[in-house]
């Protein structure tokens, strides 16, 4: 009797818009679908994802490799998982190997077992302890991870010791071998104890909403959660997530930033008794394993995680929420360009489940389709309890004298804050010291080399920057140019206004909160905590602060400049900038004492400011919906973004215009689409790379994909394609 070849489809982690089919060895097992498999790629071996089984193949069977091993009995991705990621790769036009990949942890991706294990943390025994206390001399590495594994309540775990030394593996070895130090394993998704607190009271407006969502049962529904700063839409959600574990089902909550993660998961701890999961990329390889895997058993009931926490698999999956829906960093801007936000809206349709966007300044594109009755909309126009609105105050830069970028009358409030013993946030969205280096004799200015843009300047850590590329250079003592002395640094960053502060209130605590200042695992968390317990006066940040937070103390929110992206090139740079300034406005006033806002402004006539001042999201989302229709831009159309770069000027322009030409011979026209001609990106030069744009416009979804289906094949095949760095971003959120 002669066996039929036995046939795999397998999508493998490489940059070709395909899969690959591959047989099975008689003797071994059939994979099934969304199991993972060990396969050699020309002179490698990947690990892949099973997509389907054949019968037969377009290649001779003869050319057709073999499958190394098979690495899951059953399948790690399930049917509905997969086909979302089959759905996102062919949306976004990005290699469905790359795709799933994408969604599997590290360790999971280069073929680990795909268990739930033990979890290992160190703490010094009693010989430990003695032994420090009878050495003393040279401080080395050794000795300080002893002492902080002797200082510390309980347990150690690996990201904490990580902080201490990058040899601590090495380390702690050496110290458990010599009978210093106890080794302690306990589940990877372990509950601590927490006391469970009863939900408060809920709002007139919470109670409908939260009925409004109960009365959908488990069918999808769409709704968008339109509550003001502070009005409870975390408490919606949480009654919302209460209903499904009682169920018996899970819920999956997006956040947009790693720095929201810790307050919500203490929320969410302190309300269900359950285990919380939570995935960002912040965690070592098995803590993001171990959550992966205890979402997809079914053992953690609650989801919490950002962008790539979409594609996590779930048992039992009941709701979906994505905090701040409008945010950008749920839009990945480089690789597999995928909106988190818009893949989780897809999914829950796919699953059969409500899902909840909640912002208290929704994105004109879910405002619109709510308004549309696509989306159902829930308003919180009120605060929660007896918080109101903070007051907004604008003041006149053009009419005022400015210390290292602060004016008197912010300055006073400041202080008055102060001798109230209230908390004060002073929000600029640039870190550094000060943007620009330039000598007072010439006019020379710092630039980067490799970019079209200036160097930052780092103060505290005496270095110039460039916040595109990444590059560094040592501050000169002299001007390059004349060689004078006089170098100042003009404008102000995070940096500049914090030196500011503590030469005005040399008693004050000031914590300045960016990506600089919080680099290091856990830092964030430890900032953020001492602002809650009170032992920290004012806070200097860029937009990480500007949302989700609550800080009961907080009073007074003043914006250095909030002129930044008021005129941007970016059609959407209005829309961010009122949603960033009203966000960080929010922070005020949030418990029983009033907030106010101070807005320091060289246009404090503009419509926007007006809108703000008045807490009018509304109004100010209709007008720029108006201006948006009349441009026929996104809502109204949808956009895709073809982007080049390459080392040299001409060459990307040369190919997106060989690009243009392809577009043009499939009469795109009758289709509703429009191909503008390309252009140089905003920022020209980056990373020692000239980039270039071809933006295309759909006014159907349907049709534009249709267009890219055909026109995108064609692109991979023109010789200039394998010579130029290209990609694709559809519904891009970012144009420079």
């Amino acid at each position: 009797m002669i066996s039929l070849p036995r046939i795999v489809r397998v999508a493998v982690p490489s940059p070709l818009y395909r899969h690959f089919d591959y047989l099975v060895p008689q003797s071994g097992p059939m994979p099934c679908a969304g199991a993972r498999v060990r396969v050699p790629f020309g002179k490698r071996t990947l690990v892949g994802i099973v997509l389907k089984t054949a019968d037969q193949s377009d290649v001779p069977l003869a050319r057709l490799k073999q499958i190394l091993e098979v690495l899951d009995p059953e399948p790690l991705l399930d049917a509905t998982l997969l086909r979302l990621l089959l759905w996102a790769a062919a949306y976004y036009h990005h290699p469905v190997g790359e795709v799933i990949q994408s969604a599997l942890p590290l360790g999971l991706r280069r073929g680990k077992p795909a268990t739930v294990g033990q979890v290992d943390s160190w703490i010094a025994n009693d010989r430990g302890r003695m032994l420090l206390a009878s050495t003393s001399g040279r401080d080395t590495a050794e000795k300080r991870l002893l002492r902080f594994l002797a200082d510390a309540p309980e347990a150690v775990d690996q990201s904490a010791l990580a902080l201490i030394s990058k040899r601590w593996r090495a380390i702690v070895r050496s110290l458990v071998a010599n009978g210093l130090v106890d080794v302690v394993s306990r589940k990877c998704l372990a509950q601590p104890p927490v006391e469970v607190v009863p939900p408060p009271s809920a709002s007139t407006a919470q109670h409908q909403a939260i009925t409004a969502i109960a009365a959908g049962g488990a069918a999808f529904h769409c709704y968008l959660l339109h509550g003001v700063t502070g009005s409870g839409k975390t408490e919606v959600y949480l009654q919302a997530i209460d209903r499904v574990i009682k169920e018996g089902a899970q819920a999956l909550v997006l956040v947009p930033e790693i720095g929201l993660t810790p307050q919500f998961v203490d929320r969410f701890r302190r309300r269900f008794p359950v285990a919380v999961a939570v995935i960002h990329s912040a965690l070592s390889e098995s803590e993001r394993q171990c959550a992966w895997l205890s979402a997809r058993e079914g053992s953690a009931p609650i989801v919490l995680g950002t962008r790539s926490a979409v594609f996590v698999p779930l048992k039992a999956l009941g709701l979906i929420v994505v905090d701040e829906e409008h945010d950008n960093s749920f839009k990945q801007q480089e690789g597999f360009r995928y909106s988190a936000r818009d893949v989780a809206i897809v999914r829950a349709k796919r699953e059969h489940v409500p899902i909840v966007l909640g912002s208290a300044t929704p994105s004109l594109e879910s405002l619109r389709n709510a308004l549309d009755g696509r989306y159902q909309l829930l308003p919180l126009p009120e605060r929660a309890g007896s918080a109101g609105l903070p007051s907004v105050r604008l003041l006149d830069l053009r009419q005022l004298a400015r210390n290292n970028g602060l004016t008197p009358p912010l300055v006073d409030a400041l202080r008055n804050r102060l001798e109230r013993k209230e908390q004060s946030l002073l929000f600029i969205n640039r870190r550094g010291f000060a943007p620009v280096l330039m000598c007072h004799d010439c006019g020379w200015i710092a630039a980067c080399g490799r970019c079209d843009s200036r160097l930052t300047l780092h103060k505290s850590a005496e270095r110039l920057r460039c916040h595109h590329c990444g590059s560094e250079a040592a501050i000169p003592a002299t001007c390059p140019a004349c060689h004078a002395q006089r170098l100042h640094g003009l404008g102000e960053g995070t940096e500049r206004i914090e030196s500011a502060l503590t030469r005005l209130f040399p008693d004050a605590r000031i914590e300045r909160i960016d990506r600089d200042s919080t680099r290091r695992k856990g830092v964030l968390e430890e900032k953020l905590a001492r602002v809650r317990s009170g032992d920290a006066d004012i806070m200097v940040g860029t937009q990480m602060l500007a949302k989700g937070h609550d800080f009961p103390n907080l009073t007074l929110v003043g914006v250095v400049n909030a002129d930044q992206g008021l005129y941007g090139c970016d059609f959407r740079s209005s829309e961010q900038l009122f949603q960033r300034l009203m966000q960080v406005a929010g922070r005020a006033g949030r418990a029983d004492k009033s907030g106010e806002v101070i807005i320091q402004t060289f246009h404090p006539e503009h419509p926007l400011f007006s809108a703000l001042r008045a807490h009018d999201y509304q109004g100010f989302a209709n007008y720029a919906l108006q201006e948006r229709r009349e441009a026929q831009f996104p809502p109204y159309t949808h956009l895709v973004l073809l982007r080049a770069e390459s080392p040299e000027r001409s060459s990307a322009l040369r190919f997106l215009l060989q690009a243009r030409d392809l577009a043009a011979a499939l009469r795109p026209e009758e289709s509703q689409v429009s191909i503008l001609d390309p252009a140089p990106s905003p920022m020209e030069r980056r990373a020692g790379r000239f980039r270039a744009q071809l933006l295309i416009q759909g006014r159907q979804r349907d049709a534009l994909q249709h267009f890219l289906d055909q026109w995108l094949p064609q692109i991979a095949e023109m010789p200039q394609a394998r010579k130029t760095r290209w990609s694709l971003d559809v519904d891009p959120m970012d144009l420079y």
